[in-house]
């Protein structure tokens, strides 16, 4: 039970630290977005002062001390009103991401279970097999992680959509042709969009998950209960599964909030090669158009989401391995 009250502590204070920063973050950049929606509306028709002041309002800029901004601030995310964007105006910034929110999630999470899967799998093989073909592969998997994400995804685009043609070169689906639905034809659109940038995150991710369950793999073989199970008798591949895999997956459950973070920073680098409309586009654009309140709730919605998956990875942690538990 301490174990599980010190982590809640701490992702706790982690979680206020983040929504300090995103909160001061836009208020030490310069300009706001009221100058930016009042210069596009002058170019057409001088709007009404009273025009500017119900913008200052919706946009949260005010006078007022900066410790009252911040509790109004904290309110307005307890109510769930992240303000509204000026890239989309009038559109409210939870819209802006709930419609980009599905297409980044399907995305990373196949991604990474793709990811973990092969990389485990392969990696718990070579690890056994020392010495085999496949073992030999595994180091220069190294030279893949790393390529930056941006030019893996650009040489994909270029060779696999562009020179080859097997591959579409943006979007999440057949805009054109398709309606959108839980249709065969909309999923099979939808995959056939998704491979190039599910592939990218892939070939990025996989060398550190084969390399680090190559490695335990073969620590783990020296172990005694490993030794003793093959003296026994047993089944080589129980002995590869039950025994040694099994204790050499544990590290790599504390790799998968690493793994997280760098698929998120991926992923809004693959989104914005591929015009994918997930988080990371919608981020792309709104940095262009200086749509702070936007920025800021993607980069909320992405620290929450990260510090959720690391807490819950924390916590798994601790249930698989009880010397967590009491070392804690």
């Amino acid at each position: 039970m301490t174990y599980l009250w010190r982590k809640l502590g701490f992702y706790a204070v982690a979680l206020w630290a983040a929504l300090t920063i995103n909160f001061l973050i836009p208020r030490l950049i310069r300009g706001n977005p009221v100058d930016i929606i009042m210069t596009r509306f002058q170019s057409r028709q001088p709007p009404p002062p009273e025009f500017r002041r119900t913008l200052e309002v919706m946009f949260g800029v005010s006078d007022e001390p900066l410790w009252r901004q911040y509790l109004a601030y904290l309110r307005h995310l307890v109510t769930g009103d992240m303000g509204t964007s000026v890239t989309y105006y009038p559109t409210p910034v939870t819209t802006v991401i709930g419609q980009a929110m599905p297409w980044t999630l399907g995305l990373v999470s196949i991604s990474l279970l793709i990811t973990i899967g092969l990389g485990v799998g392969l990696g718990m093989v070579a690890g056994w097999r020392r010495g085999s073909w496949l073992d030999g592969l595994i180091p220069s998997t190294t030279f893949l992680a790393a390529i930056p994400y941006f030019w893996l995804a650009l040489l994909l685009l270029f060779f696999l959509g562009g020179a080859l043609g097997w591959f579409p070169l943006n979007g999440a689906y057949d805009y054109a042709h398709v309606r959108m639905g839980f249709t065969g034809e909309f999923v099979g659109s939808v995959l056939y969009h998704g491979a190039l940038p599910a592939l990218t995150l892939v070939i990025s991710g996989i060398a550190g998950w084969l390399l680090g369950m190559r490695n335990m793999m073969v620590s783990t073989m020296a172990a005694d209960y490993v030794v003793m199970a093959q003296a026994k008798g047993l089944r080589p591949r129980r002995v590869m599964i039950a025994y040694a895999a099994r204790n050499a997956v544990l590290p790599s459950v504390t790799g998968f909030a690493i793994t997280l973070g760098f698929f998120v920073g991926g992923q809004v680098a693959t989104e914005v090669v591929f015009s994918y409309p997930g988080v990371g586009f919608a981020l792309l654009q709104a940095v262009g158009s200086a749509d702070y309140p936007l920025m800021q709730g993607i980069f909320l919605m992405i620290s929450v989401a990260v510090l959720a998956a690391n807490l819950l990875v924390d916590l798994l942690y601790g249930l698989i391995d009880p010397r967590v538990r009491k070392a804690a």
